[in-house]
């Protein structure tokens, strides 16, 4: 019996994902270790490895291929003497996998949450007739649901998105005709379908001016999702301070002159994310996650670090970052930064962190309000060090000042708490030297 090679689970947060490139052709001899495809997950671009070792039979998935569901067969794998003829087909392959109750898996980053709709395209010729008994009908797992619980029956509807399958907006019209077909159970039933969610608004019309559209990628979907969600769901609190970066500016100096002959050079940043994890650990109350019945305190202060990627924002976890030395924080950082950018970092390198830290300074960006990554507590906003007045032991000066804005879940944080923080991190900043004792 050939081996169903399916979707794998590449992330904690992964429910489907784009099957972007195939490394092997039909025929082709795998063995296990050996890379087969490029697998575009919520986060990044990853490498999947066979794990049993035969002949490719069938390759069921083709690449390019988007929302593909995480356990979806996409090829077979024939041991000796087997045929490629016994290979399940296609449709057979990409039906959709029975769903079954499943723990949810261990991560401090995301919620439990419906995909996300695509919204549906003016189809180029008629759409597809609605299927024919006993054909499988495509639909998407939310419209699934949400059918279900409004009694509507989706071999009546015609679908909008790719291929004629029907998503979350095809039921909207579909609700007031399916109404009167309502039995007395169905009716019962109308208070707990009235709470389920609205039908999402009809996208704005594109004026006709000469444009290009670009498809989202799943790790801008997972972003516009996550940064929704936080701004929903989170009372923000936000807190700003001037500080002075005079003596840390000299001590990087003396630093990196010292760390030549290593060929390590700090960056103003590596000081910074070494500032906050330590100021984390002074002013613990704002090392903090908050949950629906708890608020959950961390001992130590694992750093996410705000990186633009082309496929978008990420933020890989310099973690004890509060008892590591500098130039390891910084030697960590350039290589998690340059394989954040080519979608390479693995899912532990990305998630987890207790607060994140996001700087706009290298784009001359005075200040600025972060969102919060949830579930952390917090997130600090680093802008531009700039020549300002200043007033240095009671007399007008000139000094290097920036703006530093923390952005704190008011759930879970007051905000003197916060208070206390911006000034311990403040202090460190100025006096640089504490940070490393």
């Amino acid at each position: 019996m050939p081996i169903e090679i399916k979707m794998p689970a590449l992330s904690p947060t992964m429910e489907e994902g784009t099957l972007a490139k195939w490394l092997v052709k039909e025929g082709d001899t795998v063995k296990s270790g050996d890379l087969m495809a490029e697998i575009e997950t919520d986060k990044a671009t990853m490498e999947f490895e066979a794990v049993d070792e035969g002949v490719i039979g069938k390759i069921l998935v083709a690449e390019g291929t988007d929302n593909v569901k995480v356990g979806t067969v996409i090829a077979t794998l024939l041991e000796d003497g087997e045929s490629a003829d016994a290979a399940p087909t296609e449709k057979a392959a990409l039906a959709a996998p029975k769903e079954e109750p499943k723990a949810e898996a261990p991560t401090d980053k995301t919620t439990s949450e419906a995909p996300v709709e695509p919204a549906p395209a003016k189809p180029a010729s008629p759409a597809p007739a609605p299927a024919a008994s006993g054909e499988r009908i495509k639909a998407s797992p939310l419209a699934r649901r949400l059918a279900a619980e409004k009694g509507i029956e989706l071999s009546a509807l015609t679908g909008s998105g790719p291929n004629g399958r029907i998503i979350k907006a095809d039921l909207a019209d579909a609700k007031a005709a399916a109404a009167p077909a309502a039995s007395s159970a169905e009716t019962a039933a109308a208070p707990q379908a009235a709470a389920a969610p609205a039908a999402a608004a009809k996208p704005a019309a594109i004026p006709d001016i000469p444009h290009e559209a670009t498809k989202l990628s799943n790790v801008r979907k997972t972003i516009a999702r996550r940064l929704t969600e936080s701004k929903q769901t989170v009372p923000h609190i936000y807190l700003t301070v001037d500080i002075r970066l005079d003596a840390l500016l000299k001590l990087r100096a003396e630093l990196n002159k010292s760390l030549e002959a290593r060929a390590v050079k700090l960056s103003v940043n590596d000081l910074l994310i070494k500032a906050l994890a330590v100021s984390l650990i002074q002013v613990p109350k704002c090392n903090v996650m908050f949950t629906p019945d708890q608020l959950i305190s961390f001992a130590r202060a694992d750093i996410s670090v705000a990186v633009s990627a082309p496929s978008g924002l990420i933020t890989p976890v310099i973690t004890s970052a509060d008892t590591k030395s500098l130039s390891a924080i910084s030697t960590e950082m350039k290589d998690l930064a340059a394989r954040a950018r080519e979608q390479k970092l693995k899912p532990e390198e990305y998630t987890g962190g207790t607060a994140s830290i996001s700087n706009m300074g290298m784009f001359g960006i005075k200040n600025f309000d972060a969102v919060i990554n949830p579930p952390q507590g917090m997130i600090m906003a680093i802008g531009a060090g700039e020549k300002r007045p200043y007033i240095i032991d009671d007399a007008l000066g000139i000094a290097t000042v920036m703006s530093a804005t923390g952005s704190f879940d008011h759930r879970a944080i007051d905000g003197a708490d916060g208070a206390e923080l911006m000034q311990a991190f403040k202090n460190l900043v100025e006096n640089p030297l504490g940070m490393l004792a």
